[in-house]
């Protein structure tokens, strides 16, 4: 299933690479694309996971608006 995930807080390169790792770093979560303010990812075996990723991007920092469809 996939969705995007709206962040606040990202400014940068650097930002952008923070959240991409850090949601990398969870597991049934792959990243399609992150962007200032949005990160795609797609939860793996139809796992809906916001919560985890949710925890993975504000413990780098940033909040975590919410999430809609992609």
């Amino acid at each position: 299933m996939k969705k995007s995930i709206q962040i606040e807080g990202m400014s940068c390169n650097h930002c952008v690479h923070a959240v991409r790792q850090a949601l990398s770093a969870v597991e049934g979560i792959k990243v399609d694309h992150v962007e200032i303010g949005l990160a795609t990812v797609t939860y793996e075996n139809g796992a809906t996971d916001f919560e985890r990723a949710k925890t993975a991007v504000e413990e780098e920092g940033y909040s975590v608006v919410g999430e809609v469809p992609a």
